[in-house]
């Protein structure tokens, strides 16, 4: 094989991190730009020592990389974008990337859906590696059990987190359209993404679409719980192996306990008992991504045995109910739930793990769709799970108008006169200081965002005194 020099633009978020370790794991040599990198990436790229330029200027590119990889979230405009269009430089997308160096020849297992990727995906590849599988893997966070968020290794199995938001701005299908699946995890579809997607017609065509590209030989899980995924299963050219908690799956989750350390349950298939699992893992949005993968790893012929031990000993992911300290007998929480839905999944399970404990939402409208005003009931219905709720401003208030922009203050009393309490504050340090003055032992707190929210979870602890 021979070494190129790859520069990926925005090498900051976590898929392109990700990649740069991937590629340097192949024996390329890896250079990056963005305007700002946050844990856990920035410590990542710092660990592979990869050189990362702050900031986009046409010298970063001085060196004539071999090729240039611009990321999703970037631009026309965009000095280095606009340098290697005059320049005539070779340019693609991270997915095309991982697609040619990565998943041609290999068995793909993609892991899809609206909700429960990242989790689904890290478990897949931990039961794999339980089985002795070896699998290579990219994440869409960092897998505890790995430390890590990818690897490659010489496994015939890649594991992908098969993401449905575009690819770049020359390329405006889904990155999962680039993932070769033979196998197929879809836990649920839901609209979302309503930058890219302009109605539920247009996810569904997307999804339709990766179901369209698995090989008669393959095979897709189907979360049947979803609606939209019993409409749109039927389209497979594939074996459908349906899982949930609905009647008609063919693999079912029931007797479930949350009680205590480990969520336990029985696994039905055929209407006969398979086993009995447990899991670390909390909320029935995990028990059904718990099924998927042994559903899918049993169609593939792995031991169940070293399936079952995955499950028990799975550490989870980064970011997903992740417990970043406790002070004062105050649990910070830190979860990247930026849709209704799994904001109400997310309290949910803390309920259930946390169950007598007062529960404090707290909610940064980050992600396009949080902060879009057509959303806005659907959060406020979703957050009334907790005993107090706190929302922060929007990100990019100067993005929306009165019509088009979700109103925090609005949610807030809303959620007032259903007997919540409910506030709503500008910044990061605005609620770090409220909830510093307000917080009492055994209180729980989950902050929800998908992306930095201003190192609040830091600054909370801090202002508590960590233990």
């Amino acid at each position: 094989m021979t070494s190129k020099h790859y520069h990926l633009i925005g090498i900051g978020g976590t898929a392109m991190g990700s990649l740069a370790g991937m590629l340097i794991q192949a024996g390329h040599s890896v250079t990056g730009s963005d305007e700002a990198v946050y844990p856990p990436m920035s410590d990542e790229l710092r660990r592979l020592g990869i050189s990362v330029f702050e900031g986009y200027q046409p010298v970063n590119l001085a060196g004539k990389p071999d090729v240039i990889v611009v990321g999703n979230a970037i631009s026309r405009g965009n000095p280095e974008v606009e340098y290697l269009l005059n320049e005539g430089l070779c340019y693609t997308s991270m997915p095309a990337v991982i697609q040619e160096e990565f998943l041609r020849r290999r068995h793909s297992i993609v892991v899809a859906g609206t909700h429960g990727k990242t989790t689904t995906t890290s478990l897949m590849a931990w039961a794999l590696e339980q089985a002795g599988q070896n699998p290579s893997f990219l994440i869409g966070g960092v897998a505890e059990n790995f430390s890590s968020s990818f690897r490659i290794a010489e496994s015939k199995y890649f594991v992908i987190e098969g993401d449905e938001y575009d690819t770049a701005y020359f390329d405006k299908g889904p990155k999962f359209m680039h993932y070769c699946p033979r196998t197929v995890v879809l836990n649920n579809v839901e609209f979302d993404h309503a930058d890219i997607y302009r109605d539920i017609e247009a996810v569904k065509f997307a999804f339709s679409r990766l179901i369209n590209l698995i090989p008669s030989n393959g095979g897709l899980m189907a979360g049947w719980d979803s609606d939209l995924v019993r409409e749109l299963a039927p389209r497979a050219f594939c074996p459908v192996e349906s899982f949930g908690t609905e009647d008609q799956a063919r693999w079912r989750a029931t007797s479930i306990d949350f009680a205590g350390e480990m969520t336990t349950f029985d696994v039905i298939r055929d209407q006969e008992l398979f086993g009995r699992y447990m899991t670390p893992l909390t909320g029935m949005f995990n028990v059904r991504n718990c099924l998927g993968v042994i559903a899918a790893l049993e169609r593939l012929g792995l031991d169940r045995k070293a399936v079952a031990e995955a499950m028990a000993s799975f550490k989870s992911v980064k970011r997903r109910m992740q417990v970043r300290g406790v002070a004062r007998g105050v649990t910070v929480i830190d979860d990247f739930a930026h849709h209704p839905t799994a904001v109400r999944e997310t309290l949910q399970a803390a309920r259930q793990k946390y169950h007598g404990s007062p529960i404090i939402a707290v909610l940064e409208p980050r992600s396009y769709t949080a902060q879009l005003k057509s959303f806005q009931q659907d959060f406020v219905n979703s957050l009334a799970q907790a005993d107090r709720i706190i929302i922060s401003g929007l990100f990019h208030p100067e993005r929306y108008t009165g019509q088009t922009g979700a109103s925090p203050a609005e949610m807030a009393r809303e959620l007032r006169m259903m007997g919540r309490d409910a506030k709503s504050f500008e910044t990061a340090d605005q609620i770090v200081s409220e909830l510093a003055r307000t917080l009492r032992s055994k209180d729980v707190v989950v902050i929800m965002s998908n992306g930095a929210f201003g190192g609040i979870h830091d600054k909370l602890l801090g202002a508590l005194g960590r233990e």
